[in-house]
């Protein structure tokens, strides 16, 4: 199975959450961190469960979200 993980940028998340529910394996949390708009931004787990399926990235409406994809050897 492959492995993943996600950048977010702090200056594009909203906090609207559609990554939150898009993310079959909850990797994705509400932060306590807030943006220079003010927003709750959301924050990546790393529990190790990614699978970088992009999802999350494609649900982003703000496009504040990277999947990088890990190539295990």
């Amino acid at each position: 199975m492959a492995k993943g993980r996600i950048e977010i940028d702090p200056n594009r998340c909203k906090g609207c959450l559609l990554c939150i529910d898009e993310c079959k394996f909850n990797e994705i949390a509400i932060s306590k961190q807030i943006n220079h708009f003010g927003y709750n931004i959301v924050d990546f787990l790393n529990k190790g469960k990614c699978t970088a399926c992009k999802l999350c990235a494609i649900v982003c409406p703000d496009a504040a979200i990277e999947v990088i994809k890990i190539i295990e050897e």
